[in-house]
């Protein structure tokens, strides 16, 4: 931007603030090339390609030399908006997380706001599968990728927990909103590959172990497979809903040692 005192950064590499052109224009810290009387292909049309090109194929199959392809134009005009691959990647994300969900009514517990964080969560990746390909490379950086971490932690802010803590909590539940999800959707995948139901499937991995894995050198097994429970298949996001539920249980546990703590620093007289 004219007049801050930043120096200009024409190729796109990174800036005083460390991070990439692209990533500053995201926060309104510099203008978006191609503004003025010529304007170029522009970062928003970039975007849109690539996550086309993401939903329809996979991740794998963007790539600079691609994205430009589906534009009609060349490659190199894409460096002029975007550094790396690596950025772009950051930017479809950025586009595909959107806004968090408005927050919830006053007065939500926080185990039912976190719980609604990690859903809300869940169906973004659900709706961008592709997402779930791009290696996380550090803290959210981009403004809706901030905006969802601000969510979380105020889903925190009345449990006695300190910002510490806090963080973890976050870092914790959507790390396993993250996993599930990915876990999920390569057995999606794997099953509709396999052109045959789910029950099925899961039928037949049983029936395999059964046939293969010996009860005296896999005692624990033998008793899931004797209790016939992986012959039945689960009740829709049950392994979702009993991770998170789980995983709640024992923030809670935390929640309710901090607030053990603080009445016992009151009786004794002490600051909480």
């Amino acid at each position: 931007m004219a007049g801050n005192g930043r120096k200009r950064d024409p190729g796109g590499t990174r800036t005083r603030t460390g991070l990439p052109a692209s990533i500053e224009a995201a926060w309104g810290l510099r203008e978006r090339p191609g503004k003025g009387p010529k304007p170029g292909i522009g970062i928003e049309r970039i975007v849109a390609a690539a996550m086309a090109l993401a939903a329809a194929e996979g991740l794998a199959a963007v790539s600079m030399g691609r994205v430009a392809k589906e534009l009609g134009v060349s490659t190199m005009s894409l460096y002029r908006y975007v550094a790396a691959k690596d950025e772009l990647y950051i930017l479809m994300q950025e586009e595909a997380v959107g806004l968090p969900p408005a927050p919830p009514p006053p007065g939500t517990g926080w185990r039912e706001a976190l719980s609604a964080w990690a859903r809300a969560q869940r169906e973004v990746f659900h709706r961008n599968l592709w997402m779930l390909r791009i290696p996380v490379s550090g803290p959210p950086a981009t403004p809706n990728s901030v905006a969802w971490w601000d969510r979380g932690l105020a889903a925190l802010a009345d449990t006695g927990l300190d910002e510490g803590e806090k963080i973890s909590v976050v870092m914790l539940i959507g790390g396993f909103v993250r996993n599930e999800a990915l876990v999920m959707a390569d057995v999606g995948a794997a099953i509709a590959a396999s052109g045959e139901a789910p029950e099925v499937v899961m039928r037949r991995y049983a029936e395999t172990l059964e046939r293969f894995a010996d009860p005296q050198r896999y005692p624990a097994l033998a008793d899931v497979l004797r209790s016939r429970v992986m012959y039945e298949p689960d009740g829709k996001d049950f392994e979702f809903v009993f991770g998170l539920e789980r995983l709640l249980d024992g923030v809670g546990v935390l929640v309710d040692r901090r607030a053990r703590d603080e009445g016992a620093a009151c009786e004794e007289g002490e600051e909480p």
